[in-house]
């Protein structure tokens, strides 16, 4: 039998590091050895993944001996220096950082978009987008399939966890902050009560805050910029108009966006449901006569990005609002940075067994000649 391919955790003990391992465990059995390894801090300590205790590795250059496939879920100067090392080893490397997303020689890939693109890594990487772009873009690009998209307008509500760990124990602790306090009701004082705001910009306990990144161009945040840059990329539509507004919401998981896209030709509610009732990777969740919407809480822990509140725009019939919400730890990095590996190992598979079938079609030859 051919071998199963091995398989390489880089970043296993960060908050989607344990997403990732949880759904190694629960979806289809690809793969043979896998290693994990995390920062020096958590070298050796052991990690469950499909039901074994695994210790955790150093990231060093003997790591990659024998991997064919590497998952990177570190931070983007990290994988900006191991990445190419790995590559340089013979292992495909599927990463969930920021260095490699908009590198014109690395594909952008969600598999249920574009996953044809995962064949052209020329570095031998392949990037997974980021988790607010992931929140949209197979539902989007279900819709620009049938209709032909022309711009988008997004309003995004992340949650505190695009932070990693340091946002979800910042917001915990700022609720525990202002838990029974009459803050907001009347001055609306939160900065006397909430003196650290931690990695947000803002307190964010009973509060909004409308940015997310860093300062570029133009008083744009980064973030904004990622949603245009990375859906032009993934759509094969450089020229997309994207306006983008990010604001950081006081929930744990799940991001949540609300978009208004335009498309080349005329829209109707009731085929827009029937296109996204069939998307891979979408579950509609569409009645608000019944009171059924999605909301943050309905997503965490799942597969899909659920929609829903779907109806054709007022004054454009070539139109439509939506609401979107998609558990950002799950949907929008672990689950689409293992597909993409998952398409890689059955690329591997397939290699394997032809070579392998060739080579038994040369020995049967050589028998037979003599």
């Amino acid at each position: 039998m051919t071998r199963r391919p091995n398989l390489a955790v880089v970043g296993a003990t960060g908050a989607v590091g344990e997403v990732l391992l949880g759904l190694l465990s629960l979806r289809q059995d690809i793969w043979g050895e896998i290693r994990l390894a995390a920062s020096p801090r958590s070298v050796g300590r052991k990690a469950v993944v499909r039901g074994e205790s695994v210790e955790v590795l150093p990231l060093c250059e003997e790591l990659f001996d024998g991997v064919d496939v590497a998952l990177f879920d570190v931070p983007e100067e990290i994988a900006a220096r191991w990445a190419p090392i790995a590559a340089a080893k013979g292992v495909v490397v599927v990463d969930n950082s920021g260095a490699f997303r908009l590198d014109d020689a690395v594909p952008l890939v969600v598999p249920e978009v574009n996953a044809a693109a995962v064949r052209m890594r020329s570095r031998g990487i392949v990037a997974s987008p980021d988790s607010t772009t992931l929140t949209m873009i197979a539902a989007i690009g279900a819709l620009h399939a049938e209709y032909g998209l022309e711009s988008l307008v997004v309003a995004s509500y992340q949650a505190a966890s695009g932070l990693g760990r340091d946002g979800t124990d910042a917001l915990r602790a700022q609720l525990a902050q202002v838990a029974g306090t009459e803050v907001g009701e009347q001055t609306g004082d939160l900065r006397a009560v909430i003196a650290d705001h931690g990695p947000f910009a803002a307190p964010l306990a009973l509060n909004a805050v409308p940015w997310a990144g860093v300062l570029t161009d133009g008083g744009w945040s980064s973030e904004e910029r990622t949603v245009r840059d990375e859906s032009r990329k993934i759509l094969g539509l450089p020229g997309l108009k994207v306006s983008a507004t990010c604001v950081r919401i006081p929930v744990v998981r799940t991001h949540a966006l609300a978009v208004h896209a335009v498309f080349e030709r005329e829209v109707t509610q009731e085929h827009a449901h029937e296109i996204l009732r069939d998307a891979p990777g979408v579950l509609l969740y569409d009645d608000p006569a019944a009171g059924e919407f999605p909301t943050p809480n309905d997503a965490v822990g799942t597969d899909p990005v659920w929609v829903g509140r779907l109806r054709r725009a007022l004054d454009e019939p070539n139109a439509l609002d939506l609401f979107l919400c998609g558990d950002n730890l799950r949907r929008g990095a672990a689950l689409n940075a293992l597909q993409i590996a998952e398409l890689v190992a059955r690329e591997i598979a397939d290699r394997a067994a032809v070579a392998e079938a060739e080579g038994a079609g040369t020995d049967t030859d050589g028998v037979g000649a003599g």
